[in-house]
């Protein structure tokens, strides 16, 4: 029996002693975890510092960036300022120069028909005269042409008389001469035929 108890008594050492690493390997296990933890957490803390700082870097830039454009915008506004009072002024410049155009070409406008009415008044009176005259004229050209019928009746008339009396005349004067051609042909026959010529051989 005794051994037995020794036996017994070696196994509770046994078992003592295997107790002790098994603590031993759970506090490593638990040493190990969190030594992984604390690397992991010195990666994460690493990593967000980096990017922290490219946070920072973009932040920084984009500022730059910010302030450039700001300036940028600040010269436009001022340049864009300068151009609206520029072009103000242009148009107030052009809107002078139109209304003493407009103004200038309603005194024409005013001018011009003040002329159109006098001379549409002339136009009427010249256009009254000339049909005024061109009614004498017609007037005149039918007595003149009634004038010129007559005469050139009369004329006519006075025609026909002389040359009737022409005519009688002539007629008269061709009786004489043919009887002075008779006598003066019978005077030269009697003289030829007192020469001893006879006139028939001539």
């Amino acid at each position: 029996m005794p051994p037995k108890k020794k036996g017994t008594g070696n196994s509770k050492k046994d078992k003592a002693k295997k107790s002790t690493p098994e603590k031993d390997d759970g506090l490593t296990e638990k040493y190990r975890r969190s030594a992984l933890d604390v690397a992991v957490l010195k990666e994460h803390l690493a990593l967000r510092t980096n990017a922290a700082r490219q946070a920072t870097a973009v932040r920084d830039d984009l500022k730059s960036q910010i302030r450039d454009l700001e300036q940028v915008l600040a010269q436009e506004r001022s340049d864009m300022k300068d151009i609206t009072t520029d072009l103000k002024h242009q148009y107030k410049s052009m809107e002078t120069d139109l209304h003493a155009k407009v103004n200038m070409l309603e005194l024409s406008v005013n001018m011009l028909q003040t002329q159109l009415a006098e001379c549409q008044v002339k136009l009427k009176l010249e256009r009254e005269q000339r049909e005024k005259t061109e009614a004498e004229k017609d007037a005149i050209i039918s007595d003149l042409q009634s004038k010129l019928d007559s005469m050139d009746a009369e004329c006519e008339k006075i025609l026909h008389g002389s040359l009737d009396s022409l005519l009688s005349h002539l007629a008269e004067t061709r009786l004489q001469w043919e009887d002075q051609s008779t006598v003066i042909h019978q005077e030269v026959k009697d003289t030829l035929m007192d020469f001893g010529i006879n006139p028939l051989h001539i």
